[in-house]
């Protein structure tokens, strides 16, 4: 996704458990694959959705050009070509093919990006299986934060096949399911009351985190209260019916020029049909649930309905502050769902089922500093324009998400699985 970061510390691992790890997650990118037809591969219906077969090529030019070409003098690239396909914005790293163009190349062919990834899954296993300590040591931090960086495009992978599909009059089905999660009842809204104080956040320990979730410092926060829950589609319901869309006054300036230029009407994936809200989901074309968290939803959409309600979006700060002690449950890409759910008992869905927005910009951390070299670039220069996102959602792997994880888009996004929660 979009998270650009970079991994700060990494937790060691044996070189056995490292290579199973790395090869668990190759193999869950390929599953996500799997109920593609040939035709849908090459899909780039806008600049922001990147091909699947682009998601397959980059995630494994990435241990190529990261880990193999630096540790093997000797290394020798599957393709000469495929540095220039499948890097994604590394300056220093060469010139790359544009973005706006991934849905271009035709070939290599599917067959032949899946035989790229063999390649390279093979030399990096025998990497691990071959180096001394000493070179371990050395490549494990790269390797594990290219395993991340894998999991960041699984969620790709499951957002951007959902916008490719849903361009298509047939709405294609990319798994069945008979039913989505429903519940009958709406869910109760509880808040949550944090006394102010002196608070530490940001990532601190030995577990892997990108470096724009340090270093770990210190901030006050004044009392304050935070819901319990995301707001629910039936609550944003409300909102459009108030005429929300066309009330200027909600909204930031931009985010008003957004709703009138793109005709904004309801959230992405929205349609009314005979009085009845329907939205397209990876299981075909569904009624609204009125009681799963709203989803696909921009920043200016959020922060509109936030002062319809008279409350407004938590800081990044606060929803971490609130979130630190509890548990990583939710519903996660592992579930099968591909969509958001209704709350359950189990769950204050802090994690998972949708990413939630934060009245926060992204910017650095206090003493922030990129790297040096070619995969500084992998973070630090996109504080800039963005707003933070935390938590997690339905296309994000379990494993993969902890309070510290920043997320971040631009204002006028909606094709990722974005909601929020309030606060006051």
């Amino acid at each position: 996704m979009n998270s650009s970061s970079l991994v700060k510390a990494s937790h060691a691992l044996d070189a056995s458990d490292l290579a199973k790890h790395f090869e668990a997650v190759r193999l869950q990118t390929e599953a996500l694959c799997r109920p593609l037809e040939i035709e849908d591969y090459g899909l780039q219906p806008i600049p922001d959705v990147s091909p699947a077969k682009w998601h397959l090529a980059h995630t494994t030019w990435f241990f190529e050009n990261f880990v193999l070409a630096e540790a093997r003098p000797d290394y020798e690239r599957f393709h000469p070509l495929y540095h220039y396909l499948y890097n994604s914005y590394y300056n220093l790293a060469g010139k790359y093919h544009p973005r706006v163009a991934r849905g271009d190349i035709s070939r290599p062919t599917v067959a032949e990006v899946y035989q790229f990834r063999r390649y390279v899954t093979q030399a990096v296993l025998d990497l691990l299986g071959s180096s001394s300590e000493e070179v371990l040591a050395k490549i494990e931090p790269t390797i594990g934060l290219g395993i991340n960086h894998e999991q960041q495009h699984q969620e790709l992978l499951v957002t951007d096949i959902k916008y490719s599909l849903s361009r298509n009059p047939m709405e294609p089905v990319y798994f069945e399911r008979a039913s989505m999660l429903s519940s009958a009842e709406k869910p109760a809204l509880n808040w949550l009351d944090f006394g102010g104080g002196l608070y530490e956040v940001g990532h601190e320990g030995n577990g892997f985190c990108f470096d724009n979730e340090s270093p770990r410092h210190r901030v006050f926060l004044s009392d304050y209260r935070i819901a319990g829950r995301p707001v629910t589609n039936s609550e944003y319901i409300e909102f459009i019916e108030d005429g929300g869309y066309r009330r200027a006054d909600l909204w930031l300036s931009d985010g008003w020029d957004a709703v009138r230029s793109n005709d904004w009407q309801a959230p992405l994936y929205w349609q009314q049909l005979d009085g009845d809200w329907y939205n397209f989901t990876l299981a075909g074309t569904r009624k609204v649930e009125p009681n799963a968290p709203v989803c696909h939803i921009s920043y200016y959409e959020a922060d509109a309905y936030a002062r319809w309600t008279g409350k407004r979006l938590p800081t990044e700060a606060e929803w971490e502050h609130a979130a630190a002690l509890l548990p990583v449950e939710g519903n996660f890409v592992e579930s099968g769902l591909y969509h958001p759910a209704p709350l359950s008992d189990s769950t204050s869905q802090f994690y998972g089922d949708v990413w939630q927005w934060t009245g926060s910009a992204y910017l650095p951390y206090p003493g922030f500093k990129p790297l040096e070299g070619v995969i500084g670039e992998y973070n630090g220069k996109f504080m800039s324009g963005q707003m933070v996102l935390r938590g997690g959602s339905c296309a994000t792997p379990r494993g993969h998400i902890r309070a510290t994880y920043r997320n971040f888009f631009q204002l006028y996004q909606r094709w990722q699985f974005m909601g929020f929660r309030l606060a006051e």
